[in-house]
């Protein structure tokens, strides 16, 4: 099932509808749901907040043309599909209607299902997960269409077909080790599996062994030989998650294989050749080790030859909302259950959280949320109980991170309105004037920082 279809199955679509009195064409239990009365209030909203679909009912009091309204809904939202609902239409008219681009002209019937379809063909266009056949092997766990992350699928798409090592780094739980399969998936190596070794979870004196392999006797308890893990990998993939718990004692062998691509079992004078990729992982800062002395600047620079470095999940807060509906399909599926829904104000809720735990911590929520529901087929915020920001937001646009009342008072609307203006800018900075990027660094949609910036111009101007 392609991302496309996962996320019509689970989110609940968010409907404009603008109509003078409710006629009953609609299961509205079925919908987050806005209805405006008039036309000229449903512009208003369609301006300022995004919608899956709009439907507008006719007739209407302060709009006489169908065609009219469409081409308005059309400008102020282009890649939202309209919906004309018009029982007195004719058929000329739904001709026309259809001919300007309206999704569907219903005179009788229920729309729910047709809102579902509009809403479908959003987001098919909207999101590019899973649109090319050659993406979909190895961009099958890798979601996420923020700028962050599709800057490290380009990269992936540069270095994949190469024999270069790569060097990925990232905070706990970003999903390294997906990055690191992706690679291999859209290889030429993918016919064969990738073997993965966690530098931390062996010791050292177990570690030689299940990497370079050993031959019998070679130490105590050593009765049979070993085929070691970079043998096994020989002309595949070789993926070395946390090489910065790699013991010092060994990287000096790590670096020869790299240079060499060459090794002996322990206990053996043979040389083994091989062919393969590495790609290393880790989420300590090596450079900071190099300094301390407990990593080799030399490995370091033979691992770094193309750097990866996956964002966290707080400074990719766009990515959120498809991750869920990711994770929920994939454990309703595991746990063989009916896919549940989830409404859009939890969505919202859950994208703005910070995440410390990044990508792992929020399947881990899912997961929670889905098991503790029991049979209900939806989450809703109370679902998941947030603990606090871990990485709160400045208050003050000066060093203090509060702002005390003097006693004299103080300017309340200036005094935000200073702090609003300095976080803005500050974004606005480090996105290099890129409003989309400024937008998804602070959890807000385009359009509203957009207009919080035409509202402070207005109020410096006044």
């Amino acid at each position: 099932m392609d991302e496309r279809r996962r996320y019509t199955l689970i989110v609940t679509p968010k409907i404009l509808w603008i109509a003078a009195e409710a006629p009953d064409v609609l299961d509205e239990q079925r919908f987050s749901l806005t209805r405006i009365p008039s036309a000229l209030d449903g512009l208003r909203c369609l301006r300022n907040e995004d919608f899956d679909v709009v439907m507008a009912s006719f007739p209407l009091a302060d709009w006489g043309s169908a065609a009219g309204l469409l081409e308005e809904l059309q400008q102020a939202q282009p890649s939202t599909p309209v919906v004309i609902h018009a029982p007195q239409a004719t058929n000329s008219e739904v001709v026309r209607l259809v001919r300007l681009g309206a999704f569907h002209v219903l005179q009788y019937g229920d729309a729910s299902s047709l809102l579902y379809l509009a809403a479908n063909s959003k987001w098919a266009e909207t999101s590019s997960i899973g649109s090319a056949p050659e993406q979909e092997a190895w961009r099958r766990s890798l979601i996420g269409e923020s700028r962050p992350m599709r800057q490290v699928s380009e990269t992936i798409q540069l270095v994949a077909r190469r024999r270069s090592t790569v060097l990925i780094t990232g905070e706990t739980g970003t999903g390294k080790e997906i990055v690191a399969q992706s690679i291999h998936a859209s290889s030429d190596r993918a016919r064969l599996p990738m073997v993965s070794v966690n530098c931390s979870a062996l010791p050292e004196t177990l570690l030689e062994a299940e990497l370079f392999g050993h031959v019998k006797g070679a130490f105590t308890g050593a009765t049979n030989p070993r085929v070691g893990r970079f043998e096994q990998a020989n002309h595949g993939t070789i993926f070395l998650d946390e090489i910065g718990d790699l013991p010092l004692s060994l990287q000096a062998k790590l670096l020869r294989v790299l240079q060499e691509r060459e090794f002996q079992r322990l206990g053996s004078s043979e040389t083994v050749r091989v062919d393969l990729r590495v790609i290393a992982a880790t989420h300590t800062d090596l450079a900071e080790m190099i300094k301390q002395g407990k990593f080799r600047e030399d490995l370091y620079y033979r691992l770094n030859v193309v750097p990866i470095a996956v964002p966290p999940l707080r400074e990719r807060a766009s990515d959120v909302r498809l991750l869920v509906v990711h994770f929920m399909e994939k454990i309703c599926r595991e746990e063989g259950i009916p896919i549940k829904q989830i409404s859009r104000e939890t969505l919202d809720r859950l994208a703005a959280h910070d995440w410390p735990g990044n990508v792992r911590q929020l399947e881990n929520a899912v997961e929670k949320a889905i098991v503790l529901s029991g049979e209900r087929p939806a989450l809703f915020p109370g679902d998941f109980p947030l603990p606090p920001r871990t990485h709160p937001v400045a208050y003050s646009p000066g060093a203090g991170t509060f702002i005390a009342v003097p006693d004299q008072g103080l300017d309340f609307e200036k005094t935000v309105g200073g702090i609003e203006r300095n976080i803005l800018e500050q974004a606005l900075k480090k996105a290099r004037g890129n409003k989309k990027l400024a937008a998804e660094m602070l959890g807000l949609k385009r359009t509203t920082l957009t207009a919080k910036l035409k509202s402070l111009v207005a109020v410096s101007a006044a």
